[in-house]
């Protein structure tokens, strides 16, 4: 990839550049202020889309028909649908383990009545995806479409999860929190704080989106508007739902699931007999027992504190910012999260890729290398699950395997995110931030 205006297509006029990268600046919309690059990047993102989108569908449904387990899982949301039908969030389920913004996404397909509720949650899912793209490509349009393409071509390789998982939602969140900070109206960056602010009350992480918006009005506009959305968010749900805090409860007893970087050094010392432990179901997942995993457990929390103290030295540090810097550090960001995290479902690889996705919109990212990494990280993660699943818990040759190479490429880009991130905005002469 490259960083260069391709040629306009025969028929097309281009003009002078002012673009920003967001669909939400209004300077996006003068003919002046833009390159007209035609409607074919567009189809082609539209043709390949639909393709896979498709092809998707066809994987889910044959789950839905006996084979395998992730078309299932839609299940267990429909279940926690009728917990809210009757005015509150599940009580004691320990499965239950998200924050009560989640509880509109599991409602949402009562918008749909004529549909079944799987029916109805995939076509939200899919609307979701295809606001996704719809948001890349018109912050994309003066770069035929690389980031673009990442979101739509790297969704697939997690197979049908995407479908049956509510963060494609989560990451539509952050995706257009970020595309709107890039923007340079103070209606944009509230909008954009506001997103974030709810797309924490979903599921956490897409706090993060604000971690790196420039010093001074942005900051104050974004994280206001966060924090006043996710607070009248809350209300509300605490007003109409009973126990909406009771997510909170289900939290401190995690163990060390098997996907996570924790979870394959523990399976590499019980496969070469050095730790005794064993795999069992607990909390909604795979998760191993045994001596020293409580400690781990201590231990990724404290890495997970260091990361929070590294993204604060880095803020303060910081002096140098791009149209760029506010969505590279997002994607250190959560990377960093990641990989000290108990827990790593396959669903966080939608998270990174959304915003892998974002970051390359901006031709002044430092990400590249690290969205290229996330692709076989991706690919590698439909393998250990569902593919490869029953390996991955038995600890096989080729679970280990699989295990060994994915958390491998999510360890290296989060360290070359983290170093990239830092050498453009902490090495070198102060330049005025945008």
């Amino acid at each position: 990839m490259t960083n260069d205006h391709p040629q306009s297509p025969p028929g097309t006029r281009s003009e002078p550049s002012k673009f920003t990268g967001s669909p939400f600046d209004s300077d996006t919309f003068t003919s002046a202020t833009f390159v007209t690059v035609g409607r074919g990047p567009y189809l082609a993102v539209a043709a390949v889309w639909l393709i896979t989108r498709v092809g998707m569908v066809l994987l889910l449904l044959r789950d839905t028909l006996g084979i395998g387990g992730v078309g299932r899982e839609v299940d267990l949301y429909q279940h926690w649908y009728e917990q809210f039908a009757q005015g509150t969030f599940p009580p004691g389920d320990a499965t239950w383990q998200y924050p009560p913004g989640a509880g509109l996404v599991i409602m949402s397909p009562g918008v749909l009545p004529w549909l079944t509720y799987v029916q109805a949650f995939v076509a939200l899912t899919l609307l979701a995806d295809a606001v996704v793209t719809a948001a890349l490509a018109r912050a994309d349009s003066a770069r035929l479409t690389h980031g673009t393409w990442i979101w739509v071509c790297g969704l697939p390789l997690l197979l049908h999860l995407p479908l049956a998982r509510y963060d494609v939602q989560t990451t539509a969140l952050a995706v257009l929190a970020l595309l709107a900070l890039t923007a340079r109206s103070t209606a944009a960056h509230q909008l954009g704080g506001a997103l974030a602010g709810i797309g924490a009350m979903v599921k956490v992480w897409p706090a993060l989106a604000l971690i790196g918006t420039p010093r001074g009005r942005t900051t104050r506009e974004a994280w206001t508007a966060a924090v006043v959305a996710a607070l009248a968010l809350l209300a509300t749900l605490a007003l109409f739902f009973s126990d909406s805090l009771g997510f909170l409860r289900q939290q401190g007893s995690r163990g060390i699931q098997i996907e996570s970087l924790g979870g394959t050094a523990l399976a590499l010392a019980e496969a070469g007999g050095i730790w005794p432990g064993r795999v069992e179901f607990r909390y909604g997942a795979f998760e191993y027992v045994g001596p020293y995993v409580s400690s781990l457990g201590h231990l990724a929390l404290l890495l997970t504190v260091i990361a929070f103290g590294w993204l604060l030295l880095w803020r303060v540090r910081a002096h140098r910012w791009t149209a760029a810097t506010p969505l590279d550090a997002a994607l250190a960001a959560v990377l960093l999260f990641t990989v000290t995290s108990r827990v790593i479902s396959p669903q966080y690889m939608i998270w990174l890729l959304g915003l892998a996705a974002v970051c390359l919109t901006s031709r002044s990212t430092v990400m590249r290398p690290v969205a290229l990494l996330l692709l076989p990280a991706a690919a590698l993660s439909s393998l250990a699950y569902p593919v490869l699943y029953d390996h991955v818990v038995a600890g096989t040759a080729q679970g280990l395997t699989v295990m060994v190479l994915r958390n491998a490429l999510l360890l290296a880009a989060t360290l070359l995110a983290a170093r990239r991130l830092w050498t453009s905005t902490v090495t070198g002469p102060p330049e005025e931030a945008v």
